[in-house]
């Protein structure tokens, strides 16, 4: 019962003022604060955790990668007159000097000058790649073939481990000789960044899977940002409100959420058994990402359409504009920041993906870049992914290093999306 008597008029006189003064009031007032305090310490300690995890990945990957963009190399004097090489320096000048350097019997001089330089073991100490490093400083300067020289080829795996600290105890031993000796250097290795994959940790790169990986992202974008963009505008603006656009917002909705390697159980069936299309190109990867990707551009794109006020709408049809012009003159460019992150989010999840790419067959050794959409490539995921299986401790770096190379390239990536979304960013 309300203890509170009304007055002859019928209306209840109001409470007393409040009493902040009470104990009572000033133990509510202090667990507030305190509660307040509290789930700020909490806010902040979880950034600071998150923070502190980042960092440690971060950290923890650079210096274990940053190994792999070094190369170990030796000194090697090569005798070219006493090699006896079946090659006529004017054959270098011409567009047959691969084929003629190929033929010249390189490999077998490289390994009897290391031989001659090193001991009877000494052609353990290069690396796979030394012969292909002697041909191309032929075809660089023909004139080599005339004299000895020194010329620095790459060491063996076991031979750059140790120069690294991380070897066995023997070759740790021969790098120390080496090094008493001045023919062994160890510095920035370009090679990385400009070779395919190989079987020898030594003279292995990143450039072919870097260039899938950008065709595989261009037919990506290129396909699931205008279809997405437009399936949003005419969901949000001109779909009628029916059982069927339900159906289809359901099923946009769960296409977000359903597990990549689905996707890439779907482009193994449509695109290449159904179309035909070449196996483990950028352009079959490409489609099979723009699946994945579309719901999650339709799905922000749809939210940012809608985060554009109504007063916009009315105030363009209010000076005569159709339509049609409102919704690209008008509401279009004022949702583009939000349809713009919701892309970075989908390109950023795709650019990871392997196991959709894995399906349709893009883990194939692949020993040159591709040149066109059609070529058979692979993307740094999957390359990454290759890396880690290899049984050779020189692989280790290398993975590390791709890492690195992909998590640039993602916030490339992304950085040139945020200047695009700050660009067209409209506050009102």
């Amino acid at each position: 019962m309300n203890n509170v008597a009304a007055s002859p008029s019928g209306v209840v006189p109001d409470r007393a003022p409040t009493d902040w003064r009470t104990d009572a009031m000033q133990r509510r007032i202090r667990r507030r604060y305190a509660a307040e305090r509290r789930f700020r310490f909490i806010g902040l300690s979880a950034v600071v955790i998150s923070a502190g995890f980042l960092a440690f990945l971060l950290v923890t990957m650079f210096l274990n990668g940053a190994s792999g963009f070094t190369q170990t190399e030796l000194k090697l004097p090569v005798d070219f007159p006493r090699a006896e090489l079946t090659i006529d320096p004017a054959q270098l000048h011409n567009k047959g000097a691969d084929m003629a350097l190929a033929a010249a019997g390189l490999e077998r001089a490289t390994d009897a000058a290391a031989i001659a330089a090193f001991g009877p073991k000494g052609d353990t100490l290069l690396s796979d790649g030394a012969g292909l490093r002697v041909r191309d400083a032929l075809k660089a300067d023909p004139a080599l073939l005339k004299a000895r020289n020194i010329i620095s080829v790459p060491a063996s795996a076991a031979i750059d481990i140790a120069a690294k600290g991380v070897g066995s105890a023997d070759a740790e031993r021969q790098v120390a000789e080496l090094g008493r000796r001045g023919v062994i250097t160890t510095g920035f290795n370009p090679w990385f960044l400009t070779n395919s994959d190989s079987t020898d940790p030594t003279m292995v790169g990143i450039w072919g899977a870097l260039k899938g990986s950008l065709f595989t992202m261009i037919v990506t974008l290129l396909l699931a940002f205008p279809i997405g963009v437009l399936s949003a505008l005419y969901l949000e603006e001109y779909a009628p409100r029916n059982r069927w656009t339900d159906l289809i917002e359901v099923s946009i909705n769960n296409l977000a959420a359903v597990p990549s390697i689905i996707f890439g159980l779907l482009g193994l069936a449509v695109f290449l058994g159904t179309f035909n299309l070449p196996r483990s190109a950028a352009l079959v990867g490409g489609l099979t990402l723009a699946l994945m990707t579309m719901p999650v551009i339709v799905i922000a794109g749809r939210n940012a359409i809608k985060s554009v006020p109504p007063s916009i709408r009315d105030a363009a049809l209010a000076v005569g504009a159709s339509p049609i012009q409102v919704v690209f003159h008008h509401v279009l460019p004022l949702a583009l920041p939000g349809i713009l992150t919701g892309t970075i989010i989908g390109m950023a999840r795709a650019l990871g993906e392997t196991a959709p790419l894995l399906m349709i067959g893009m883990r194939a050794f692949m020993v040159s870049p591709p040149e066109r959409l059609t070529d058979p490539a692979t993307v740094l995921p999957v390359q990454i992914f290759l890396w880690s299986d290899q049984v050779n401790r020189g692989f280790i770096e290398k993975t590390s290093a791709a890492i690195i190379v992909l998590l640039v390239f993602l916030l490339a990536m992304n950085g040139l999306a945020i200047y695009l979304r700050n660009k067209f960013e409209t506050r009102w």
